[in-house]
């Protein structure tokens, strides 16, 4: 026994110092190899990096649809230009026989209607009032227009209700005046695609005998809201009011030729 223990003792000793040896390789594998602080670092750059980008759905739930947006554009441009042009109107009409009108509220194939007469086109709708201002001085001392009322029964158009009064240079012939309405139609756009005068008035001091045109006076009528001709047999008088009418008709009629084109290059 005395000679196995000694030599016995040097294994078991191995054995132990092995053991332990495993151990410790153990629990060193099992510790992490950096810092706590480099560990929290790496782990969170590892989840940003690993986070999946938001998807694009989500970015397009409050998108509006293309053709609700183009919708949408083209009503704010109507509103746009419907209050850009009451507001002309309400300037310009005053003014109609001392300056000319501002021609951008309306369209190129702008028609004026009368009861009588139509007729198509900026450049004739141009010719209109500018035969309203030279006629007018040549046959009036003092003439003008008031604006009544501007309203609107729709929402395409806008009515304005005037009144007309002159002084003619013909001693014998006393002032007058007469009211009509304006009619203008707007587009989509919010432009004036027409413009109509109907429901017109006369008042004058002396009655006159009922005519079938615009061109001749109509019997004395009290001016109304909605008031409307008075129809009947042609009648032979004429007045400065019937030859302003007749003057600015037959410059519309010649607008092709040039003495036309002379006035409009002088007189506008």
């Amino acid at each position: 026994m005395a000679y196995i223990l000694p030599n016995l003792s040097p294994i078991l000793l191995l054995s132990k110092e092995k053991s332990q040896a495993i151990v410790f390789h153990q629990q060193s594998l099992s510790l992490p190899l950096t810092s706590p602080s480099s560990v929290s670092s790496s782990s969170v750059n590892a989840q940003t990096k690993l986070e999946p980008p938001p998807p694009r759905g989500l970015a397009q739930v409050n998108r509006t649809p293309s053709g609700q947006g183009k919708n949408q554009d083209q009503k704010d441009e109507f509103f746009v230009n419907l209050g850009l042009a009451v507001r002309t109107l309400r300037e310009d009409l005053p003014l109609i026989f001392t300056k000319d009108l501002n021609y951008y509220i309306y369209r190129d194939d702008i028609t004026f209607v009368d009861p009588l007469n139509t007729f198509t086109g900026i450049e004739s709708y141009k010719l209109i009032f500018w035969a309203l201002r030279f006629h007018g001085r040549i046959l009036f001392r003092e003439i003008s227009l008031d604006v009544l009322r501007i309203w609107q029964p729709s929402e395409n158009m806008i009515l304005i209700r005037w009144n007309l009064k002159g002084v003619p240079r013909i001693p014998w012939e006393a002032k007058g005046q007469f009211q009509g309405t304006s009619r203008y139609k707007l587009d989509r756009n919010g432009k004036i695609y027409e413009h109509k005068v109907d429901n017109l008035a006369f008042n004058f001091p002396q009655p006159l005998k009922p005519a079938a045109s615009v061109l001749d006076m109509v019997a004395a009528c009290p001016a109304s809201p909605n008031p409307t001709f008075l129809w009947g047999p042609v009648d032979v008088h004429s007045s400065s009011w019937v030859e302003f009418y007749r003057a600015v008709k037959e410059t519309l009629d010649r607008q092709g030729s040039l003495i036309a084109q002379d006035c409009l290059a002088t007189c506008s």
